[in-house]
């Protein structure tokens, strides 16, 4: 078989035929394959501006474009590009079915180069593939480009919002997931964590839109539920138990370190070594070595056991059905613990009281929405930055999250590569 006849059945243009193909030789003694592209007789090119067949002015030298490899040796497509003259737009080079105006990839290897991009680092892709990281971030960014124009917004009910840490210092990335179960995607990412961050997605994502929300998952992070206070209007903004259960591990934590130090300072012997975890994690996830030292642990008249206690029997809270018993329980809980003298449990007694109406919307969505989606794809989110290995603006992180998360649109093209 040919390998034109094998382009004439995947890769077919209008208007334009394959003519002789051939290996070429480099001056390194490796190979590539010229494969020649001529324009059907009596065809006239197409202006870039609005792609109308347009009268030829003048034939350019023969250009080369590069084509997915065959057997790991590249592909090039060799065509002379045609000026037109276009009466409205005057003289241009003609628009080319394969390419995109002066790049000398195809798009059919940018689509080909996207797709091993979501398997393997864009380092690797480039490595294997015998091309360039910037080629391969071209490709990456083409696809993105052609999914960010081409994506729908119209059904998203739930969304979550929270923030990831990139670079280096105190530089974050605000980033809106739709959490609505069949589609869970990253709909949105912009930098820092401020308000007008936030309201930047709102304004692109409409007032309708906005209007239609039924649920809305954050942390407690105050230019958050300023934002959607006042955009989400029909929305039940919701502090679900993950961000509730890492203020509670940070006071036990705080207590813990406090108390080893008073130890040390004292000479007396560090009795809480090798205990974080153990006061940290659930219960039924500690090993068998854990449950011993815990169990020893709890034997102790110590501060940590006293924060550690006042956890685990908050977790009770999570057992009501109603937000009326719920809301009972966190008061007198709360009202336990201002009594003690525990001062970071005090904090998180406090902090539970200032955003409770937004805790016990948790029952009013039956417990149906937390933010472990969020976290699992935040999870995926830094994955994909570690695999791009190399960015250096927040352009490149942006597009790197979408062509990862955002579930887009691909451009299209007549063979998926899978």
């Amino acid at each position: 078989m040919l390998l034109k006849t094998i382009l004439n059945s995947i890769e077919k243009f209008k208007s334009f035929v394959y003519g002789k193909s051939y290996i070429e030789s480099k001056e390194d003694n490796e190979q590539q394959i010229i494969v020649e592209i001529h324009p059907r007789k009596n065809s006239k090119g197409l202006c870039p501006e609005c792609y109308k067949p347009s009268p030829g002015y003048d034939k350019q030298s023969p250009r080369r474009f590069q084509y997915v490899p065959l057997w790991n040796i590249p592909v090039y497509f060799e065509y002379a590009p045609r000026r037109v003259n276009c009466k409205n737009h005057g003289v241009h080079v003609e628009s080319l079915p394969f390419a995109s105006g002066k790049e000398q990839v195809t798009r059919s290897y940018k689509l080909f180069l996207s797709t091993w991009a979501k398997r393997l680092s864009w380092k690797e892709v480039a490595t294997v593939f015998s091309t360039s990281w910037e080629t391969v971030y071209r490709s990456v960014q083409y696809v993105v480009g052609y999914g960010l124009a081409n994506r729908g917004w119209d059904n998203v009910t739930q969304i979550g919002v929270d923030e990831i840490a990139v670079f280096k210092g105190h530089n974050y990335l605000t980033c809106v997931y739709q959490l609505d179960k069949g589609c869970r995607r990253l709909l949105w990412c912009g930098k820092d964590r401020t308000v007008k961050t936030l309201l930047r997605f709102f304004r692109e994502f409409g007032k309708a839109r906005s209007e239609k929300l039924e649920f809305v998952c954050s942390d407690m992070w105050r230019p958050y539920l300023k934002v959607i206070k006042k955009k989400c209007v029909n929305a039940l903004n919701i502090l679900d138990r993950f961000h509730i259960a890492k203020k509670f591990n940070e006071a036990v934590d705080e207590v813990r370190r406090e108390e080893v130090t008073k130890l040390k300072a004292e000479g007396e012997d560090n009795i809480l070594k090798n205990g974080r975890f153990v006061l940290l994690k659930k219960s039924s996830n500690l090993t068998e070595k854990q449950t011993v030292k815990l169990s020893k642990l709890l034997k102790m008249n110590l501060s940590s056991i006293k924060a550690y206690l006042m956890k685990e029997d908050f977790q009770r809270f999570w057992q009501y059905k109603k937000p009326g018993w719920a809301n009972k329980f966190l008061e007198d809980w709360a009202d336990r613990t201002m009594k003690s003298n525990v001062a970071p449990m005090k904090k998180v007694a406090k902090m539970l009281r200032r955003h409770k109406p937004l805790i016990l919307n948790w029952f009013k969505a039956n417990g149906g929405l937390s933010s472990a989606p969020v976290e699992g794809l935040n999870n995926k989110a830094k994955l994909a930055i570690k695999k791009a290995y190399g960015f250096k603006t927040l352009n490149c992180l942006q597009i790197a999250l979408y062509h990862q998360l955002g579930k887009l649109k691909e451009p299209p093209s007549t063979h998926r590569f899978c």
